[in-house]
Protein backbone atom coordinates (compact mmCIF):
# COMPACT_ATOMS: atom_id res chain seq x y z
CA UNK A 1 0.00 0.00 0.00
CA UNK A 2 1.30 3.39 -0.91
CA UNK A 3 1.74 5.85 1.87
CA UNK A 4 -0.50 8.82 1.21
CA UNK A 5 1.13 12.05 2.35
CA UNK A 6 -1.04 15.13 2.80
CA UNK A 7 -0.16 18.18 0.87
CA UNK A 8 1.77 20.24 3.41
CA UNK A 9 3.28 23.60 2.64
CA UNK A 10 7.02 23.56 2.37
CA UNK A 11 8.94 23.99 5.61
CA UNK A 12 10.47 27.21 4.39
CA UNK A 13 8.04 30.12 4.19
CA UNK A 14 8.21 32.22 1.03
CA UNK A 15 10.66 35.09 1.22
CA UNK A 16 7.94 37.80 1.29
CA UNK A 17 5.99 36.47 4.31
CA UNK A 18 7.16 36.70 7.93
CA UNK A 19 7.40 33.52 9.96
CA UNK A 20 5.05 32.71 12.82
CA UNK A 21 7.75 33.56 15.33
CA UNK A 22 8.23 36.98 13.76
CA UNK A 23 4.48 37.56 13.73
CA UNK A 24 4.24 36.61 17.41
CA UNK A 25 7.15 38.91 18.24
CA UNK A 26 5.45 41.72 16.32
CA UNK A 27 2.21 41.02 18.22
CA UNK A 28 4.05 41.22 21.56
CA UNK A 29 5.81 44.42 20.51
CA UNK A 30 2.54 45.99 19.38
CA UNK A 31 0.86 44.95 22.64
CA UNK A 32 3.67 46.54 24.66
CA UNK A 33 3.49 49.72 22.59
CA UNK A 34 -0.29 49.85 23.10
CA UNK A 35 0.08 49.28 26.87
CA UNK A 36 2.76 51.97 27.08
CA UNK A 37 0.52 54.39 25.18
CA UNK A 38 -2.43 53.63 27.48
CA UNK A 39 -0.26 54.08 30.58
CA UNK A 40 1.00 57.39 29.22
CA UNK A 41 -2.55 58.51 28.51
CA UNK A 42 -3.76 57.67 32.01
CA UNK A 43 -0.71 59.27 33.62
CA UNK A 44 -1.46 62.47 31.72
CA UNK A 45 -5.12 62.22 32.71
CA UNK A 46 -4.15 61.67 36.35
CA UNK A 47 -1.84 64.69 36.31
CA UNK A 48 -4.65 66.85 34.93
CA UNK A 49 -7.08 65.56 37.58
CA UNK A 50 -4.53 66.19 40.35
CA UNK A 51 -3.98 69.72 39.06
CA UNK A 52 -7.74 70.28 39.14
CA UNK A 53 -7.98 68.79 42.64
CA UNK A 54 -5.17 71.02 43.92
CA UNK A 55 -6.92 74.08 42.49
CA UNK A 56 -10.22 72.97 43.98
CA UNK A 57 -8.64 72.53 47.41
CA UNK A 58 -7.04 75.94 47.64
CA UNK A 59 -10.12 77.67 46.19
CA UNK A 60 -12.29 75.79 48.68
CA UNK A 61 -9.99 76.78 51.54
CA UNK A 62 -10.19 80.43 50.51
CA UNK A 63 -13.99 80.18 50.24
CA UNK A 64 -14.24 78.65 53.72
CA UNK A 65 -11.94 81.32 55.17
CA UNK A 66 -14.01 84.09 53.59
CA UNK A 67 -17.26 82.52 54.83
CA UNK A 68 -15.79 82.30 58.32
CA UNK A 69 -14.75 85.95 58.14
CA UNK A 70 -18.29 86.87 57.05
CA UNK A 71 -19.73 84.91 59.98
CA UNK A 72 -17.43 86.74 62.39
CA UNK A 73 -18.48 90.05 60.86
CA UNK A 74 -22.13 89.08 61.26
CA UNK A 75 -21.65 88.21 64.92
CA UNK A 76 -19.74 91.41 65.57
CA UNK A 77 -22.40 93.41 63.77
CA UNK A 78 -25.14 91.84 65.87
CA UNK A 79 -23.24 92.59 69.05
CA UNK A 80 -22.69 96.20 67.98
CA UNK A 81 -26.37 96.57 67.08
CA UNK A 82 -27.58 95.20 70.41
CA UNK A 83 -24.98 96.96 72.57
CA UNK A 84 -26.75 100.38 72.69
CA UNK A 85 -30.02 98.67 73.61
CA UNK A 86 -28.91 96.24 76.34
CA UNK A 87 -25.22 96.95 76.97
CA UNK A 88 -22.15 95.28 75.51
CA UNK A 89 -21.96 92.34 77.95
CA UNK A 90 -25.60 91.34 77.59
CA UNK A 91 -25.45 91.87 73.81
CA UNK A 92 -22.48 89.50 73.62
CA UNK A 93 -24.27 86.97 75.81
CA UNK A 94 -27.45 87.12 73.70
CA UNK A 95 -25.58 86.67 70.41
CA UNK A 96 -23.37 83.84 71.72
CA UNK A 97 -26.33 82.00 73.28
CA UNK A 98 -28.39 82.35 70.11
CA UNK A 99 -25.58 81.09 67.90
CA UNK A 100 -24.82 78.19 70.26
CA UNK A 101 -28.51 77.23 70.29
CA UNK A 102 -28.70 77.29 66.49
CA UNK A 103 -25.46 75.33 66.14
CA UNK A 104 -26.64 72.79 68.71
CA UNK A 105 -29.93 72.34 66.85
CA UNK A 106 -28.11 71.89 63.53
CA UNK A 107 -25.68 69.40 65.12
CA UNK A 108 -28.56 67.41 66.60
CA UNK A 109 -30.36 67.34 63.23
CA UNK A 110 -27.15 66.20 61.52
CA UNK A 111 -26.73 63.45 64.11
CA UNK A 112 -30.28 62.17 63.50
CA UNK A 113 -29.45 61.93 59.79
CA UNK A 114 -26.24 60.02 60.58
CA UNK A 115 -28.21 57.58 62.73
CA UNK A 116 -30.79 57.19 59.96
CA UNK A 117 -28.07 56.41 57.42
CA UNK A 118 -26.49 53.70 59.58
CA UNK A 119 -29.75 52.21 60.79
CA UNK A 120 -29.63 48.43 60.35
CA UNK A 121 -33.12 47.80 59.03
CA UNK A 122 -35.24 50.18 56.94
Amino acid sequence: MDDVKPDLPPADAPAGEPSIGELLQQLVDNGRAYADAEIGFYRTLLRAKLRDARSMLWMGAVAIALAFAAAVALVMGLVFMLAPLVGPALATLIVVATFLAVSGLMGWLAWTHVKRIFKEKP
